[in-house]
């Protein structure tokens, strides 16, 4: 599970993140990723999980597993980075490992476009 204090919250994160952010896609999620210049108390993970990816459970399920995949990458953050994974259509047939390195491979392209190495 994800500590309450590491999740995102108000729609305002959300969409200066997506709007903001650095993007990277792949067949199961889409990360996007920014900066936040002024609060840096820890990291702060968003999830999107529409309707497209499946019924009321299924969608339950997607961010159950995506929220414990974020778990993972958390000391790989720095205080000050915001993500929002949103899952994909696909997401839904995903195994939590297969989650979990897509979700690595894209910290790693983000971190290459912004230049950055944590």
């Amino acid at each position: 599970m994800l500590p309450a204090r590491y999740r995102m919250t108000r729609s305002t994160e959300f969409s200066s993140t997506v709007s903001q952010g650095v993007r990277s896609a792949h067949p199961d999620l889409v990360l996007h990723a920014a900066l936040d210049t002024v609060d840096d108390s820890g990291p702060r993970i968003g999830l999107v999980v529409a309707k497209s990816v499946g019924n009321a459970v299924v969608r339950h399920r997607v961010s159950r597993r995506l929220r414990h995949v974020a778990r993972t990458v958390l000391d790989d953050l720095d205080s000050r980075d915001r993500l929002v994974i949103r899952a994909l259509p696909n997401s839904a047939r995903a195994v939590s490992p297969d989650l979990e390195r897509q979700l690595r491979d894209g910290l790693a392209r983000v971190r290459r476009r912004r230049g950055t190495s944590r």
